[in-house]
C-alpha cells in the first residue's frame, strides 16, 4: 500500500512521550512531515520504563530534542515561536499546552488521546476504562484547545476490551488504533480537508491520574470489580494489593469463577487451587500473587481479607 501523498511541504513541532509518541512520530516522518523539533520528558527515575523512547527515535532522524520542565518559559518557547510550524502535535505528552504555544501553529494543533472522546478525558484513560468494566475504548485525534481534551474530533477508532484483558494488552490495541487514525487522517488534515466534529459534552467523562494507593483492594466489593482492578493495574503497573496479618499481598492475575461461597472475604486453597471469596460471595481464582514480594501458590489455612 502506498502512503497517501501530502499536497504541500508541511512542518511540525511534536510534543511526545511513551510508545504512542514513538509510533505517531514515525507516522509523521513516513508521510514526509518536516518535524523541526521534538519536545519530550526526562524519564522519572522511580517510574518503570516499559515503553520506547521518543527522544531516541527523534535523534535517530537528526531531529532537535528538548525536555524542559516548563515548555512555556524561556528558550523553549522562543524556539517554538521562531520556528512558526504549520502544525503542533501532542502524542501522550504529559503537560497541558497553553495558548502561548498553541497560537504559534499556523494550521492547527492536534492531540492523540487514548479513549473514545469525549469519554475518559484526562489521565490514564486505558486503566480507568478497565477499572470501570468497559467493553471498548480506542484512540481519538482531536484539535487542541485551552480546555483539556475538549477540541473538535478529527477521527477516532474503537478497539475491544475483552473480559480478561490487562491494561498493557488493551494499551497495545490502542497503540495500533492511534497509528491507524493518524495515518489515515494526516493527508486530509494537512490539505485542509479534514472534517472537525464538535464533542458532545453531555456524554463526557473526566478522570485524573492514578497512583499506587489506588490499587488497594476493597474486598467488600463484588468479585467483578476486584477482577477489573487487578487487570487494570497489573504489570507493568504497580499492582492491586491488600494488607493481611501475614504481610502485603500483591495480586497480578485473577480469573472469575462461576461458583459462590458463603462467608466473609478470604483467600483459601481448595483442591490445590488458590481462591479468594469477594464481598458478593463470588469466587476469584488467584493465578499470580506475591506475599511480601515472593510468589505463593497456596495458603495453609484461610486468610481473612477484610
Amino acid at each position: 500500500m502506498n502512503l497517501p501523498k501530502l499536497e504541500q511541504p508541511t512542518s511540525a513541532i511534536v510534543f511526545a512521550y511513551h510508545e504512542v509518541g514513538v509510533r505517531c512520530l514515525a507516522v509523521l516522518l513516513a508521510h514526509g512531515v518536516d518535524v523541526k523539533m521534538v519536545i519530550t520528558h526526562e524519564d522519572i527515575p522511580t517510574e518503570k520504563i516499559w515503553f520506547g523512547s521518543v527522544a531516541d527515535s527523534a535523534r535517530q532522524h537528526g531531529i532537535f530534542v528538548a525536555a524542559p520542565d516548563n515548555p512555556h518559559d524561556g528558550e523553549t518557547l522562543q524556539r517554538i515561536r521562531d520556528i512558526q510550524p504549520d502544525f503542533i502535535f501532542s502524542f501522550y505528552y504529559r503537560k497541558i499546552l497553553k495558548s502561548s504555544i498553541l497560537d504559534t501553529a499556523k494550521k492547527g494543533c492536534y492531540n492523540m488521546h487514548g479513549s473514545l472522546l469525549p469519554k475518559y478525558r484526562g489521565r490514564v484513560p486505558v486503566n480507568w476504562a478497565i477499572v470501570n468494566g468497559e467493553s471498548e475504548t480506542g484512540a481519538t485525534l482531536h484539535q487542541m484547545v485551552p480546555k483539556v481534551d475538549a477540541g473538535p474530533i478529527v477521527d477516532q477508532m474503537a478497539v475491544p476490551i475483552l473480559p480478561n484483558d490487562t491494561a498493557q494488552e488493551v494499551f497495545n490495541k490502542v497503540l495500533v488504533a492511534a497509528e491507524i487514525v493518524l495515518y489515515r487522517s494526516l493527508p486530509s488534515l494537512v490539505n485542509g480537508m479534514a472534517e472537525h466534529k464538535a464533542m458532545d459534552m453531555t456524554k463526557a467523562s473526566y478522570f485524573g491520574g492514578r497512583n499506587r494507593d489506588d490499587g488497594r483492594i476493597d474486598w467488600s466489593q463484588p468479585a467483578q470489580q476486584i477482577h477489573n482492578l487487578v487487570r487494570a493495574v497489573t504489570h507493568p503497573y504497580p499492582g492491586a494489593f491488600t494488607e493481611t496479618k501475614l504481610g502485603l499481598l500483591a495480586f497480578w492475575h485473577t480469573m472469575l469463577r462461576p461458583e459462590t461461597s458463603s462467608g466473609p472475604p478470604a483467600m483459601f486453597t481448595q483442591d490445590g487451587t488458590l481462591l479468594a471469596r469477594a464481598g458478593d460471595g463470588r469466587i476469584l481464582e488467584i493465578l499470580s500473587v506475591d506475599l511480601d514480594g515472593q510468589s505463593i501458590k497456596t495458603v495453609s489455612e484461610p486468610l481473612d481479607l477484610v
